[in-house]
C-alpha cells in the first residue's frame, strides 16, 4: 500500500474513533425532564368560638385582710442525759465496749467501719449527749478514726 493511501486510512480511522467516542459520551446526556406542574392547595377557614370571658372571682382588699396567726411548733423534747445501754453490735458499731466492775459502760474503741452516729444508736444515746461526753471528737462526729476511744460514762467528759 502506498504511503498516501495509508495516511488517508489512518485519518479515516482517527475520525471514526473520535466520532464513536463522542457518540458514546453523548448517550448519557438527555434533556432534563420538564418540571412537575404546581399543585393547588385549598385551605378552608373554619371559624372558632369566641373565648369565654373570665369568671369573676371574689376579690379582697389586701390592706384589710388579716393574716392567720402564726403558731410555733411544739418545742423539741428535752433529753435528759443518762447512762449508756448496749443494744448489741450492729453495722457501724461492731467493736466491744469496756465496762466497770458494776457493769456500767465506760468506753468503746472505734474499729474499722464504725461511724459516730451508729455508735450513738448502739448505746442508746443522743448524738448531742455523746458529743458532749466526748469533746475530743471534732466535726460533729463526722470523723472518727480506728482506735479512737469513745467515753460512754455519762458522769464524765473526755
Amino acid at each position: 500500500m502506498p504511503m498516501g493511501a495509508m495516511r488517508a486510512a489512518q485519518a479515516r480511522a482517527a475520525t471514526l474513533i473520535v466520532a464513536a467516542t463522542t457518540a458514546l459520551m453523548l448517550t448519557g446526556c438527555t434533556a432534563p425532564a420538564p418540571p412537575a406542574p404546581p399543585k393547588t392547595v385549598v385551605v378552608t377557614v373554619t371559624p372558632t368560638a369566641a373565648p369565654l370571658p373570665p369568671t369573676p372571682t371574689q376579690t379582697f382588699d389586701v390592706q384589710q385582710a388579716t393574716p392567720a396567726p402564726i403558731v410555733p411548733n411544739d418545742p423539741a423534747p428535752v433529753i435528759q442525759p443518762g447512762p449508756a445501754t448496749d443494744n448489741g453490735a450492729r453495722d457501724g458499731a461492731e467493736g466491744s465496749p469496756v465496762s466497770d466492775a458494776n457493769g456500767q459502760l465506760i468506753s468503746y474503741t472505734v474499729v474499722a467501719g464504725d461511724s459516730f452516729f451508729d455508735i450513738a444508736q448502739r448505746f442508746d444515746l443522743p448524738q448531742s449527749q455523746l458529743l458532749h461526753m466526748n469533746p475530743q471528737i471534732h466535726d460533729v462526729g463526722e470523723n472518727v478514726y480506728i482506735g479512737n476511744v469513745i467515753n460512754l460514762d455519762w458522769t464524765k467528759t473526755g
